[in-house]
């Protein structure tokens, strides 16, 4: 044994490439160089081009742009701006859209064709970049070639996005742009990372690095003096408890850490052997069937040793239930990119949303002129946008990122004669997409399931009379009846009270409803809701009670078992109050708590309520239904939110959370020499006894690696609804904490043992190689 650890040993020492994180040869390039060469598409995007960036149907300025060398930055400038130029990295940029397929282009589109348009969609909340090329074949050449980069960010393992950040920061440093850093370079550099090191240390360590003993660094070097900096203490200790010599995991070793603090009680013997395979770097040590410490930490910091279990990334629940047994991902206001009043509306909300997964988008129609209905927050200044192109967007992207049925709510004010060209609408442009018909041609006891429901967009909006209208043949005669405003009293009662200032009190009155419209509402019917004892006797299953958040809030104090026996008959629709002019998200959890389905929030505003949507959604495929937990679908349920302790089978478990380090957390104060004192917060979201938040203590100036090793516990009474929301925060003694990054998961998906937590920007959106390292445990009480 001791022949064949020398031999792994002086094999290392002979590739230092296999033992270190980075080698010499992705300094001086990157993953995408070898994929260059033959690549004509690359290559002439490395050449560049003059393109003309459009804002709006006014502003159309030529811009030259370029991608580096680097295959990861598309630089840009205007002839005039001499040496002003902007950049964005290609790791932004989610998708490309080829043609007018922008509310800009489509502006344009008489005056450019669509063969030289495309759009640049980035990620996050960040606007589109609209284009148009000087050729069709200019164009192609460039959609093709970002594509091709975007498909390369996403297949990275984290070893390449660890190299990449690496080169993005020697970039950076590297003023004078002669490939080689200097000792000031190297100081500054240390504070855009983040580290607060005296000057001594610092020093001590560019010598040592300096082989060349040049009084710079270049390339390899730079990558040793980066790895001296990064050594992670934290999980070599942990490498060498279960090592049994002390420099590398056989085979054995690294099942007993499996199966003894990871808790992976399945198949270990096969776990151990698929992760040496997948992530030992040293040809050798796979050979002898043993991990190297960078094997270790690879797989650490991969998805398989994330805190979220890779099991329930897919779909892996059942989708065969009716739909009210499902939490269900749901937009306000849709069409509202910013707030109530004066915000733009567009079908980029819609985009966005459906892209995010969100099954139900809402639509506030109201008549427009030329006979075409318009969609906007009425009675304020926001802007508006014709229905038809709405419909046509839903259309176009409800089942991109999921083939589950998509709600349109929508909130109708229009004429009778509007509503009729809405039907037509809905009807032409949907086409099979749109149920006009209950799914067995006769009407049900209760709802059809998602997953027959697939490839289906359903109506919600009010109707006349009830699902049997739609059985049979339909109606030819166009016809029109009665439905009491009452009816949609609940999407419109606060927002009329918060304009009675404005206008004078709007009189209750009969609104008509045409027999086209009404006819595409199948199981989705707006109807007022009475009391749960009404609801009980006499509502039908297709009927939808729409509450605001403080309605909502008032049902779930007075009668919480109630509403969640509510709940497992029918749909429910919460959404924020018309109070909330700036379009912030009151907190979700609180409905989930209760069973409702369509918590509708507005997915243009970052913050605390988007991220535990994010994270409840990110399990099951990120198809937007969750299922419900199985004591919240039964009619006959006594569970009630507010008193947990009272249900059957009731098991509360303790957290207990070791928050041990973080990773090249961001920088976020732009202050010249500020570095982020960091602090972790954990928060515990779900029923009122598990509502919990616990801080570890802040480090100064160190967001590069700073360890607390400080201990977290939580009791948790209904694990099944609890979401884990990690918050870190620099910390400021005279004001509020600024905001670093955070990540939401359900407690059910999370991991034991060590364990990575990659980090999210306040959009959501990743922030590589930002992370946490963390030791889980889950104990019944």
């Amino acid at each position: 044994m001791i022949r064949l650890r020398s031999a792994v040993d002086e094999h290392l020492r002979e590739n230092p490439a296999a033992d270190g994180f980075v080698s010499r040869q992705l300094m001086a390039s990157t993953p995408s160089t070898l994929r260059i060469e033959g690549d004509g598409n690359l290559q002439s995007m490395l050449v560049g081009a003059m393109m003309r960036k459009i804002k709006s149907r006014t502003w159309k300025k030529q811009r030259y742009f370029k991608l580096q060398d680097d295959c990861m930055t598309i630089w840009y400038k205007s002839k005039k701006a001499g040496n002003a130029h902007s950049t964005f990295s290609v790791s932004e940029v989610e998708a490309v859209r080829e043609g007018h397929q922008s509310e800009v282009l489509l502006s344009i589109a008489n005056e450019f064709p669509a063969n030289r348009c495309f759009t640049l969609v980035f990620r996050g909340r960040k606007g589109n970049l609209d284009l148009v090329a000087e050729s069709a074949e200019e164009a192609q050449s460039w959609i093709r070639g970002i594509r091709k980069l975007i498909e390369n960010v996403e297949n990275m393992g984290e070893r390449e996005k660890l190299d990449q950040w690496i080169s993005d920061w020697f970039k950076k440093a590297d003023k004078d742009r002669d490939g080689r850093m200097n000792f000031k370079e190297v100081r500054d550099l240390l504070k855009m990372m983040n580290v607060d090191m005296n000057e001594h240390h610092a020093l001590r360590l560019f010598t040592l690095a300096d082989k060349s003993c040049s009084g710079s660094l270049e390339d390899d070097e730079f990558v040793l003096f980066y790895k001296m900096l990064t050594q992670r203490e934290d999980v070599l200790t942990v490498f060498q408890e279960f090592s049994s010599d002390g420099q590398t995991l056989s085979h054995r070793d690294l099942e007993d850490f499996l199966r003894e603090e990871q808790l992976e009680g399945d198949n270990v013997q096969q776990h151990a052997m698929h992760l040496i395979e997948q992530y030992e770097p040293s040809e050798t040590a796979k050979m002898l069937n043993i991990m190297t410490f960078d094997g270790f930490l690879m797989y650490l910091s991969s998805t398989e040793g994330s805190i979220f279990n890779p099991q329930q990334r897919g779909i892996y629940q059942n989708m065969t239930l009716p739909l009210c047994h499902y939490f269900i991902s749901s937009s306000h206001n849709t069409y509202l990119m910013e707030d109530q009043l004066r915000g733009q509306s567009s079908v980029e909300g819609y985009i966005r949303a459906l892209n995010r997964g969100c099954r139900c988008v809402e639509v506030d129609c109201w008549d427009g002129p030329s006979g075409e209905p318009i969609v906007y927050h009425g009675h304020t200044f926001t802007s508006k946008i014709l229905f038809k192109d709405v419909v046509t967007t839903v259309g176009n992207y409800a089942f991109k990122v999921s083939e589950y049925p998509v709600i349109l709510s929508i909130e109708n004010h229009c004429s009778v004669e509007q509503q009729r060209v809405m039907a037509r609408h809905l009807s032409h442009i949907l086409g099979e997409k749109l149920l006009r018909k209950p799914l067995d041609g006769h009407a049900s006891t209760g709802l059809p399931s998602p997953e027959n429901l697939k490839g289906k967009i359903l109506v919600k909006a009010k109707k006349i009379g009830g699902l049997e209208e739609n059985i049979g043949a339909l109606v030819e005669d166009s016809m029109s009846g009665e439905v009491s405003d009452d009816d949609d009293v609940a999407e419109m009662e606060e927002e009329n009270l918060h304009r009675d200032s404005v206008r004078g009190r709007r009189k209750k009155s009969k609104q008509c409803l045409s027999k086209e419209l009404s006819d595409c509402v199948i199981y989705c019917k707006s109807f007022h809701f009475r009391s749960f004892k009404h609801s009980q006797m006499h509502s039908k299953f297709y009927e939808v009670a729409s509450f605001t958040e403080s309605k909502a809030r008032k049902y779930l104090k007075e009668s919480g078992a109630e509403f969640v026996q509510h709940n497992s008959r029918q749909l429910t629709r919460v959404y924020p109050t018309g109070f909330r002019t700036d379009s912030s998200n009151f907190h979700p959890q609180e409905m989930w708590n209760a069973g409702c389905q369509i918590v509708a929030l507005n997915f243009q505003t970052a913050g605390e309520g988007m991220d535990l949507n994010d994270g409840l959604f990110s399990q099951n495929g990120c198809c937007g239904y969750v299922l419900k937990p199985s004591f919240m679908r039964q009619t006959k349920s006594g569970f009630d939110p507010e008193t947990p302790q009272k249900q059957e089978d009731y098991q509360p478990v303790l957290l207990t959370i070791q928050v041990i380090s973080g990773q090249q957390l961001p920088k976020v104060n732009i202050k010249e020499g500020s570095i982020v004192d960091p602090l972790v917060r954990v928060e515990i979201h779900g029923v009122p006894m598990d509502q919990a938040k616990q801080e570890t203590r802040y480090i100064e100036n160190n967001g590069f690696n700073p360890v607390w090793q400080d201990s977290l516990r939580f009791t948790i009474h209904t694990p099944e609804l609890a979401l884990v929301r990690f918050v870190v925060e620099d910390y400021d003694k005279t004001s509020k904490n600024d905001f670093v990054g955070q990540y939401t998961v359900p407690l059910t998906c999370m991991q034991q043992g060590y364990r990575h937590i990659h980090l999210l920007s306040r959009d959501g959106t990743s922030i590589p190689p930002s992370s946490l390292f963390v030791h889980v445990r889950i104990t019944e009480v």
